[in-house]
């Protein structure tokens, strides 16, 4: 292969055999070069693809600049790096938020995470997340923005829990963006106050109203429902770990079943009562096999039935409740739960454990149903301690 010089310094070319460009055969342009003591030659493309000898030599130009200042390339290598890094960095520098939302974050949540929880992530986007970011270069997000967030829910009567939980897809999106290298520095939900949350809700029901609730949820024909809203307030379960529940996690022999994928991430037993035990006896058929509860497709329930708050309504079970934190929801059939236990007598590391409790810490706002039971033991401990008392000494007449 023979290569001819032109007449800038370092700038070659050679022709090509057959292929012509214009009159002539076409050109194929290289620099030849020494830099930090070692010779380089590197290709620069065809005269048919736009280069020519003068923009070889400006190419040469600018790399004997960068070597004799020591700043900036000094090989073409790395003037072509150079020029990737800044074409990236403009391509992060336009993503906006929305785009990165959609096309990255929502389909990997709805790999991670379960239906109920994206829909719920897609739902705060949709109305509170996008009018504010949708357009925003996620590389330009400031906690302002986020503040703009917090500021439009409160005003609409948005409760603190669903406030932080917007601002925490928020976060979650970038902590993404941060781990795939398109997001550098802090993230700017940190730099948010979140406010303050008391959503614990100590509403429970008594037995006639569970009564009431499982007898009408039968006479309406929503028989799959009562059986839930039934294994619900007697074993404390989740809808999500009802939702999961299997055959094989039934243990008819041991009066237990294992739930799995708890919020706590590990597995724990709860114990069937003699009513719950027939319940899912009267279920199970010798073909039965996959989820105990099924949807209409076989498949997984991924919600509680609308038709539970409404025989709540009917029922008129939150006719008194003014505050949201006194409502009857599905949820509160787990509440219900642990507070019979308490009122039982049931200390509360046991309820803690029944329960699936991280910590004690939760278990707690249950402690004050247990005076009463507290109240009972002491008078019983001081009934026994002063039957052999004279009543003299009492100074009982």
């Amino acid at each position: 292969m023979k290569w001819h010089k032109t007449t800038f310094p370092g700038v070659r070319y050679r022709k090509h055999p057959t292929r012509k460009h214009g009159v002539k055969f076409d050109q194929y342009f290289v620099l030849h070069y020494k830099a930090s003591g070692k010779n380089h030659s590197e290709a620069l493309g065809w005269a048919s693809e736009g280069m020519s000898a003068r923009k070889a030599a400006e190419y040469m130009s600018r790399l004997k600049e960068g070597q004799r200042t020591g700043q900036g390339p000094q090989t073409l290598a790395e003037q072509r790096e150079q020029l990737r890094n800044v074409r990236e960095q403009d391509k992060q520098d336009s993503l906006t938020f929305g785009r990165f939302f959609e096309e990255t974050y929502l389909p990997q949540a709805k790999a991670d995470k379960a239906p109920q929880t994206t829909r719920r992530e897609r739902g705060l986007y949709d109305k509170w997340i996008a009018p504010a970011l949708s357009d925003k270069p996620l590389a330009r997000i400031s906690p302002l923005e986020l503040e703009r967030i917090k500021k439009n829910m409160g005003n609409a009567g948005q409760s603190p829990r669903s406030i932080n939980y917007a601002l925490a897809v928020v976060r979650q999106a970038i902590n993404r963006a941060k781990s795939y290298g398109i997001y550098q520095g802090d993230n700017p939900a940190q730099h948010v106050r979140k406010p303050s949350v008391n959503n614990q809700r100590m509403r429970f029901l008594t037995r006639d109203e569970v009564e009431s609730l499982l007898s009408e949820l039968k006479n309406t024909g929503n028989g799959q429902l009562h059986d839930i809203t039934l294994l619900a307030a007697f074993t404390g379960m989740r809808a999500g770990e009802i939702f999961a529940l299997e055959w094989p996690d039934i243990d008819y022999d041991g009066l237990s079943i294992f739930v799995r994928n708890p919020k706590n991430r590990q597995g724990r037993i709860v114990f069937m009562t003699a009513r719950v035990r027939a319940m899912l006896a009267r279920r199970f058929t010798a073909d039965n096999e996959g989820y105990v509860f099924k949807d209409r497709n076989g498949g997984m329930i991924d919600r509680i039935s609308n038709s539970f708050m409404k025989t709540i309504d009917r029922l008129r079970l939150n006719a008194r409740a003014k505050d949201r934190r006194d409502k009857v929801v599905f949820d509160t059939l787990r509440h219900t739960y642990a507070s019979w236990l308490v009122e039982a007598g049931v200390d509360l590391y046991t309820v803690k454990t029944l329960m699936g409790h991280s910590t004690l810490a939760m278990t707690e706002r249950y402690a004050h149903l247990s005076q009463s039971t507290l109240r009972q033991a002491v008078e019983k401990l001081d009934q026994a301690a002063t039957a052999s008392v004279p009543a003299k000494v009492l100074g009982i007449s």
